[in-house]
């Protein structure tokens, strides 16, 4: 991580009430990318040094202070993945609320295909992984807890 004086404002850690860490003082946001063609979605494996390193998750992160959800989703996603905001389309958005802090996780369609590529150190690899295989990786806990909801609103969405 770089030292303090080279990071955003809102890149730390916030303790919630219980003990648990969260990143992001201003929350956090994450990008869900669903390329309908493949029925797959866009994964990152978290670098092996990082909070729950080697488990797949979405590319996301801190927001900055004064950043929408949206902005901070696709800012990460774009530092961390390449991801072309031109090629991506919002279906909804998640809100997990902790009170004194959020993570708000966007989920889009892909209106093109594109290679995602690592444009960071946070990530180990980045795939497009079709969604009956998502119970095989060992996915970021948070995320894992998040992803049945996730799925079945995408369903209902764009069913």
């Amino acid at each position: 991580m770089p030292p303090r004086h080279l990071r955003d404002p809102a890149d730390d850690w916030v303790q919630l009430p219980g003990g648990r860490r969260v990143w992001g003082l201003a929350g956090a946001a994450g990008l869900l990318a669903w390329w309908p063609d493949d029925d797959a979605v866009l994964l990152q494996l978290r670098a092996a040094w990082g909070h729950h390193g080697g488990t797949w998750g979405l590319p996301g992160g801190a927001r900055r202070f004064g950043e929408s959800a949206f902005d901070g989703a696709l800012r990460e996603a774009a530092e961390e993945a390449s991801v072309p905001r031109d090629a991506i389309e919002t279906i909804f958005d998640h809100v997990l609320d902790l009170d004194v802090w959020t993570y708000t996780t966007i989920v889009a369609r892909a209106t093109r295909r594109f290679e995602p590529i690592i444009g960071d150190a946070e990530s180990d690899a980045l795939r497009w992984v079709p969604i009956d295989e998502m119970d095989a990786l060992e996915l970021h806990p948070s995320f894992a807890a998040a992803w049945p909801g996730l799925l079945a609103t995408l369903r209902e969405r764009t069913a």
